[in-house]
């Protein structure tokens, strides 16, 4: 890049430095003019609507658990409805929060709209009312991925107005993050000239030399808006094909296309959840280490390939499916062994050597970014060995599978967001006291527990989604709710902290 790029000013007025390009963030003197009250309204009502749903789904996810050791004596129709409750609500955060965290620093380099992140924050707010009423009022229990054609079969539980409200509240949920991507897509476009460049694609090919000054964060960014958009609206065509058929259900679809494009969608939205939230990673651990994260190829080769496989990957979904093309299914195995590696190397390495020797001071928002990379990390290694055919077809319906996932997402994506959040609201410095510690630990040690016990009834055949376990399977979910139980009461300490900090949140 020339240093007109480089030093001069961006779109929107906001100025950029070689500082901020190499992945420093800039300090609030070197703040661009984009740093406006409703644009940092904006980001705090994100925050503070992130962490309390988050923490609102940590407890409903815990009741539900309690139901499945005995604990709580709730009756098993409403503890689907929780069940359903607690998935789609943290998949929904999870994406509002990650979103939160790319706008926040995606923006030092280009220049967003702050009325399309609000108008993404709007939409999903109605989503979420139509999907608590469908829930609340109508009974709603089908879970988040509204499998086809559960939402119109309800067999009385439910009826096909309350299957609309949460079909339709998707609906609206995704619009809203399509106008997100859409806005962040334009505004690369303006600064970098191509999507293939903003994701270094020029540099790895050799058509242009490396440049080190092209922010990890751009590379990351673009990536998430590729994939997202197409899984976007490949879960808007079948959420619309559901609608159809919820209200004329003589118009049949084919139910394999239908799964497939459930999943294709589902897949490609959570896991881009992490891939938002560990820009954070990018940002903010060289603020500690003085050191600049600068690329390389393998970084450039990792983003790149990652690309492809994250929307390639997901037939390991369906591998119970026998109707599959047998392609697509030995794709989704080779590529469960291979999709979370290029970019877990080279993040994990790359936090690793860059706080290597720096004599940083590890305080609450440092420790939570290097222990979320754990937790993905961690989460790779149930999910490789269930991506295994001959496993997946005596595992994928026990509890190994959501053993897994929370491995990613509860000890992966949470700690990289409360990390990411709580350097945002905490730009003065952070007063570690011992409550935060013993915070931190408790929700180490006790959501570990809480996975290992989930892959433990798995291995032992415990099913995934029974709300009554038989007096075998009591012991696993008695231990996992208490696990439970100790991980909500600290995500509550760590997210009333962020919380009072949210009015100092600034950009």
């Amino acid at each position: 890049m020339s240093d007109a790029i480089l030093n001069g000013p961006a779109q929107g007025g906001a100025t950029l430095d070689c500082a901020a390009l190499a992945g420093a963030s800039a300090e609030p003197s070197e703040r661009s003019s984009t740093d406006t009250p409703l644009a940092r309204l904006a980001f705090q009502l994100y925050v503070a609507i992130g962490v309390g749903v988050f923490l609102l789904m940590m407890v409903v996810g815990a009741l539900f658990r309690a139901t499945q050791a005995a604990f709580a004596p709730i009756p098993a129709n409403f503890a689907y409805e929780l069940m359903t409750l607690h998935g789609a609500g943290m998949v929904g955060v999870s994406g509002l929060a990650g979103s939160a965290v790319m706008w926040y620093f995606l923006r030092r380099y280009v220049a967003l709209s702050t009325g399309m992140f609000l108008a993404m924050l709007s939409l999903s707010l109605v989503g979420v009312v139509m999907i608590l009423a469908a829930i609340g009022l109508g009974r709603f229990a089908g879970g988040w991925t509204f499998l086809y054609p559960l939402p119109a079969n309800s067999m009385g539980v439910w009826g096909p107005h309350a299957a609309a409200a949460f079909v339709g509240g998707l609906v609206f949920i995704g619009v809203g993050f399509l106008l997100f991507y859409f806005d962040c897509a334009a505004a690369i476009l303006r600064r970098f000239g191509s999507l293939a460049r903003a994701l270094g694609l020029d540099q790895l090919f050799g058509m242009r030399p490396l440049d080190t000054s092209l922010p990890p964060t751009v590379v990351a960014s673009t990536m998430v808006i590729i994939v997202n958009i197409i899984g976007i609206l490949a879960g808007a065509v079948v959420l619309v094909m559901s609608l159809v058929n919820i209200y004329v259900p003589s118009l049949v679809f084919d139910a394999l296309l239908m799964k497939n494009l459930i999943f294709f969608f589902g897949h490609v939205f959570i896991n881009a959840t992490i891939y938002m939230a560990v820009i954070g990673v990018y940002e903010i651990v060289p603020r500690y280490s003085g050191r600049p994260w600068l690329i390389n190829k393998a970084f450039l080769a990792s983003w790149a390939a990652v690309t492809l496989m994250v929307m390639a990957v997901y037939p390991h979904h369906l591998l119970m499916d026998f109707v599959m093309p047998k392609w697509m299914a030995v794709t989704g195995q080779v590529l469960s062994y291979l999709s979370g590696i290029p970019i877990l190397l080279v993040t994990a390495y790359g936090a690793l050597v860059n706080i290597h020797r720096s004599n940083l001071k590890w305080d609450l928002p440092l420790r939570l970014l290097i222990f979320g990379l754990f937790g993905w990390a961690a989460g790779v290694l149930p999910a490789i060995v269930d991506g295994v055919v001959r496993v997946n077809q005596v595992m994928h319906n026990t509890q190994w599978v959501p053993g897994h996932f929370h491995f990613y997402l509860l000890l992966g994506l949470v700690p990289l967001l409360l990390g990411a959040l709580l350097h945002a609201c905490t730009r003065s410095g952070w007063t570690e006291g011992p409550l935060d510690r013993l915070a931190f630990w408790t929700y180490g040690v006790a959501g570990t527990l809480f996975c290992v016990v989930f892959l433990a009834a798995g291995r032992r055949g415990v099913p995934r989604r029974f709300a009554i376990h038989d007096d075998a399977w009591i012991g696993f979910a008695q231990v996992g709710a208490i696990a439970a139980s100790l991980v909500v009461l600290a995500a509550v300490a760590l997210g009333v902290r962020l919380l009072a900090r949210v009015p100092r949140a600034s950009l």
